[in-house]
């Protein structure tokens, strides 16, 4: 109840405070690339329930029906403005609003696509036991998965065997040790992390 309080509280407070921002990204993104500046996909939540995950759109229109991962810089679907706020993590920023909603917290595990939540073993779906959320340690230890991907002669093999698993096992160490310390503990992680690899 607590965390929830905090999700509703942070997000909202962000959102105020962000939204000259976001209004600018939003007008860049609309006039670099014809189309909604938005981009949602269906991604499973809490005890499998799918919602709408929204985020900036950092690929050109349709991208994703050529495939679900993303590659890297040599990937040439990712548009000049989505290569810097993928930099940067900004193209997360819009999964506020998912928060307040109450689709997702935070912190808490990365949603995924249905695709691959079918591929879960009946103890890795243990992760869909909590609200997914926009960072946690996976996304810590993970955030230069796309370049991992890219460095792969098959990328969603190595996501699938490789980092979808690993991942998971980082989403139990928050799932497991779930608290407010915890929660704001991952919150100024992901903020330093950001600027400290991206410097």
């Amino acid at each position: 109840m607590l965390i929830r309080l905090c999700d509703i509280v942070l997000s909202l407070l962000a959102i105020v405070l962000l939204s000259p921002f976001l209004l600018i990204i939003t007008i860049i993104g609309a006039i670099e690339s014809k189309g909604d500046p938005f981009f949602m996909q269906r991604r499973v939540g809490k005890n499998g329930k799918q919602f709408n995950l929204l985020k900036y759109r950092t690929m050109k229109k349709n991208s994703d029906k050529l495939g679900l991962l993303t590659v890297g810089d040599r990937d040439p679907r990712v548009t000049t403005l989505g290569r810097f706020l993928r930099k940067y993590k900004l193209d997360e920023m819009p999964q506020l609003f998912n928060v307040l909603k109450g689709d997702m917290s935070i912190v808490g595990p990365r949603p995924e696509v249905k695709k691959y939540v079918d591929l879960y073993t009946e103890e890795q779906r243990k992760v869909l036991q909590v609200r997914p959320g926009i960072t946690d340690y996976a996304s810590l230890s993970y955030i230069d998965e796309n370049e991992i991907l890219a460095a792969s002669d098959n990328p969603e093999k190595t996501y699938i065997e490789e980092i979808m698993p690993a991942k998971i096992e980082l989403n139990f160490k928050y799932i497991e040790n779930r608290s407010l310390k915890e929660y704001f503990k991952l919150i100024f992680l992901t903020i330093g992390s950001i600027f400290r690899n991206r410097a």
